[in-house]
């Protein structure tokens, strides 16, 4: 595939989705005019993310869309021969009865390459949002990836489970706050704003994987958004990235050359010792240790 160029965009979506497909054209068209391969919006581009995480608002929840939504669509068609990751609320029938996913796609002109429903919940995301149950890596013209939202990185399993499943660039959405609970004067000193940057580093690192890391910014309703859009090297080094401000981080790089390269001597995949792990098999399992 040969050297590629990264976008990691953190940029504000609100409610009004007309005004976020005509967001959506503008940065497809600036990635585009510089080159991006692979192109990755927020979690909840398409109708934003929550007001509250404590106490979401039934009246005020993002519109309900599906794969097949002319909303979806209209994004895979500005697409093109670009790879674009994207998040929404998605609508989704179980059991027979309607159900809502965070999920992110991502697509192409063909159509729909990935997809991903958030599993880690957190607050009162699990008062709206059903969980998803899995993840699954899945080949796409710019290498094979793995797609996680927000607070699915808190979770080393998660970035891990994608990378043992083939997954070289692991991809990132989210929409992720400053704290609720302990506020900082500027974004930059904020608790939130240090973990955010910390994952992101973390999980490139631990797994020798290219990590793009997208973000929404600005304000919903009691939540202010990071920023920090990032994308990350197999060594855990920030090729480029955001301020907390909107804006497009752009990287260029050989996906399959740096991550051979971060694991030429050690192999953190290939060199797990998973029969050492007792408690963490043991907790999966529901038994003491032994």
């Amino acid at each position: 595939m040969g050297v590629l160029r990264i976008g990691a965009v953190a940029a504000h979506f609100g409610r009004d989705v007309p005004r976020a497909l005509a967001k959506i054209e503008g940065i497809i068209a600036d990635a585009r005019a510089v080159g991006v391969g692979l192109l990755v919006l927020p979690d909840a581009t398409l109708g934003g993310y929550l007001s509250d995480l404590r106490r979401p608002d039934p009246a005020a929840l993002p519109p309900g869309l599906t794969e097949d939504s002319p909303e979806v669509q209209r994004v895979a068609a500005m697409a093109g021969d670009m790879v674009v990751c994207l998040g929404y609320t998605e609508e989704a029938l179980v059991d027979g009865e309607p159900r809502l996913f965070n999920t992110a796609l991502c697509v192409t002109g063909s159509g729909v390459l990935g997809r991903h429903r958030k599993v880690h919940r957190p607050a009162g995301e699990s008062l709206v949002y059903d969980a998803g149950e899995a993840f699954a890596a899945f080949d796409t013209p710019v290498g094979r990836l793995g797609l996680l939202i927000d607070y699915d990185k808190t979770f080393p399993e998660a970035a891990r489970s994608l990378a043992l499943d083939g997954a070289t660039t692991l991809v990132c959405l989210s929409a992720w706050p400053a704290s609720i609970t302990d506020r900082a004067s500027r974004l930059p000193q904020d608790r939130q704003s240090r973990l955010f940057d910390l994952y992101d580093c973390a999980r490139a690192a631990e797994n020798q994987v290219v990590w793009v890391s997208s973000n929404q910014t600005g304000v919903m309703g009691g939540l202010r958004f990071l920023g920090q859009a990032k994308v990350v090297g197999p060594g855990g080094d920030i090729l480029a990235r955001t301020s907390s401000k909107g804006g497009l981080a752009v990287a260029e790089i050989d996906i399959a050359v740096e991550v051979a390269r971060a694991r030429r001597v050690l192999h953190h995949l290939r060199e797990r010792t998973p029969s050492a792990y007792r408690a963490m098999r043991a907790a999966d399992c529901g038994t003491p240790p032994e």
